[in-house]
């Protein structure tokens, strides 16, 4: 193929090298007398003919969205033609080598260089994020080292638009062993966050000279599902946003701009001004609700332990009108609806007081009963923190959408609630969540419904700042309407909202 020409432009000169997914070629672009590197994407033996056409006409389409990226620490695609039956991708051509070869020539780096290297590449990676494009086979080898000093991220053969059916679905290609994000590995198409795992285990190995899972793919492969890396030895100030960065759970990972500003820290020399509050390197995922099947016992408000719950809040910013950043002292969720408050929504002149109790699974809970009738408050935790007023509002975000995506997941669950006569187990279907406009920072409820399709429940999760409150209306009595318990719930929701915003 040496002297071959590609659209009667690209002539092709020698091979640079070759990988899973093809042969790069040094080529010449005749038209602006100009060297390229030339990508010839191979495709698996055995396709058919309709196959073949899908897997070039995807090739073609992830070109065209990578084409549209500009950034320089990405690498310049010029063109894509389509001959020979198979795509080929004219891109700039680097030179330099890249961080695998200076790894494998050098051996480790500086925490300092590394952290560079790393913050240059996660500042391409979010530009590509905000086009919608996920790189997903961020690794050493596709990380380039200019004589220039330019830290470029290449090889975008297997990115995937968001909402686009990946090249990947061909069999081109998945990733690479020890630096697939575990959700991947699941089966999850990932995100942004799935790319920030693969640099985290990129700038580990980066300076620590071996990747943080050995042994044969297969190893790397099984070692990243059910282990945390190894603590890094030589990355000094650098291991903790690496290790956070290597977060198991998607939500526990930070966002790209504080990553980048710790490495950027590093770099200069700093200590990196990054909070870690959770065991980040620990394999648990955000806790979604206890369940058995699709029973979890969800209105149980009060337990046999009793609790004293402080009345003490601790705001690090807030004014009272905006959500503050964090609750760090535990809140008296009893002290969120006054005397007055739960006696209207129980319908009682004189209500009981409010009874706190604490479940270590799922947090602590205040509820005021009657014969019939109860209400309740729960602040969520996730499985990875102690309460929670230790949780961060990403993983406070991350817990709510796990909730959400439960609830919506959920067409019933076994219910009791003792204290108001409801002595069962019953089972309830799950009315569709609906997100509310509004409440907190983000909402969304569902109601509860018995075996004649009316309404008995009502619940809310509301998250304000790094808390996640569940409030919950339930009445057993023939009286009320579905509307009315539906409104019942959101008037507790808001009562207790503002009461919140009020400590702040």
């Amino acid at each position: 193929m040496s002297g071959g020409r590609l659209a009667a432009r690209y002539t092709l000169i020698h091979p640079l090298g070759s990988g899973g997914m093809g042969k790069v070629w040094l080529a010449r672009d005749e038209m602006l007398d100009r060297e390229v590197a030339v990508k010839e994407l191979t495709l698996p033996e055995g396709l058919g003919e309709a196959e073949r056409a899908d897997a070039v006409t995807r090739a073609v389409r992830e070109a065209q969205a990578t084409a549209q990226l500009r950034h320089p620490g990405i690498v310049a695609l010029h063109d894509v033609v389509v001959e020979y039956g198979r795509p080929w991708l004219i891109m700039e051509l680097l030179r330099g080598r890249t961080l695998a070869e200076a790894l494998r020539e050098s051996g480790p780096m500086p925490p300092a260089q590394a952290a560079r290297i790393g913050a240059d590449v996660l500042e391409a990676l979010t530009a590509a994020h905000s086009r919608g494009l996920q790189h997903r086979d961020v690794k050493p080898a596709n990380v380039f080292l200019t004589s220039s000093g330019r830290v470029v991220l290449t090889d975008f053969g297997i990115a995937r638009q968001e909402g686009a059916a990946p090249l990947t679905e061909a069999g081109l290609m998945i990733g690479s062993p020890g630096f697939i994000a575990p959700e991947r590995l699941e089966g999850d198409h990932g995100g942004p966050a799935s790319d920030l795992w693969s640099l985290g285990a990129t700038v580990y190995a980066a300076v620590e000279g071996v990747t943080a899972y050995e042994g044969t793919p297969m190893d790397r492969l099984r070692a990243t599902l059910t282990q945390a890396p190894r603590p890094p030895r030589l990355a000094g100030p650098l291991g903790q946003v690496v290790s956070a960065m290597m977060a198991r759970d998607p939500g526990a990972r930070p966002d790209p701009w504080t990553t980048i500003n710790a490495l950027r820290q590093v770099a200069a020399g700093q200590a990196p001004q990054f909070s870690v509050t959770q065991d980040l390197t620990a394999p648990g995922r955000a806790r979604p609700p206890r369940r058995a099947g699709k029973a979890w016992w969800v209105v149980a408000a009060v337990v046999a332990v009793s609790v004293a719950v402080s009345a003490a809040v601790v705001i690090l910013a807030g004014n009272g009108r905006s959500a503050p950043q964090a609750y760090t002292l535990p809140v008296d969720l009893c002290s969120l609806l006054t005397p007055e408050e739960a006696g209207a929504l129980l319908g009682m002149a004189e209500p009981p007081a409010g009874q706190a109790s604490n479940d270590e699974e799922e947090g602590p809970s205040c509820a005021w009963t009657r014969a019939g009738t109860g209400i309740a408050l729960q602040a969520q935790k996730d499985s990875d923190t102690p309460d929670p007023w230790s949780m961060t509002a990403q993983s406070a975000h991350t817990l709510f959408a796990n909730l959400e995506r439960y609830w919506n997941d959920s067409d019933e669950v076994r219910w009791t609630w003792e204290e108001i006569g409801a002595k069962g187990p019953f089972t309830a279907k799950i009315t569709p969540t609906r997100r509310l406009a509004g409440r907190g920072e983000e909402a969304f409820a569902f109601e509860m419904t018995g075996p004649g399709g009316r309404a008995h429940s009502s619940l809310v999760y509301y998250r304000i700042a790094n808390l996640v409150v569940k409030v919950e209306y339930t009445t057993i009595g023939a009286g009320p309407t579905d509307e009315r318990i539906r409104r019942s719930a959101l008037t507790m929701a808001e009562l207790t909202e503002r009461a919140l915003r009020a400590k702040a």
